[in-house]
């Protein structure tokens, strides 16, 4: 990623970050939701927002509130971002789940065959 998308995607999770915490009744329902990576296209023209919601059992109700909200999320956003770009880029959400997998794979790990010896 080169420098300029490097300090965009910094500014967005920045930038975002504050609107949930400002937001988080309307936009998330009261929902703990934290920003664990923003990835910015080389032409800046498109935001992939990955977002770690833990421990909820309400996630996909959560992704479709979000969905939902996208207008008025990305106006929000264009309004803190006025003077870093000409055009705001689209933003798209999705669920992080590397917790979830890490958690899986230690799980199977864990239930391996191990050599006696080996322990």
């Amino acid at each position: 990623m080169g420098l300029r998308q490097d300090k965009f995607s910094k500014q967005v999770q920045r930038d975002l970050s504050e609107l949930f915490n400002i937001k988080k009744n309307d936009w998330l329902g009261g929902a703990f939701v934290t920003i664990s990576n923003v990835n910015v296209s080389p032409d800046l023209g498109h935001v992939k927002v990955y977002l770690s919601l833990y421990n909820n059992p309400h996630r996909a109700a959560i992704m479709e509130q979000l969905d939902g909200f996208n207008k008025e999320i990305r106006h929000a956003l264009a309004q803190r971002l006025r003077n870093s770009v000409k055009k705001m880029p689209e933003v798209h959400f999705y669920e992080d789940d590397t917790l979830e997998y890490v958690a899986k794979m230690e799980d199977l790990l864990k239930t391996l065959n191990t050599p006696k010896g080996e322990e």
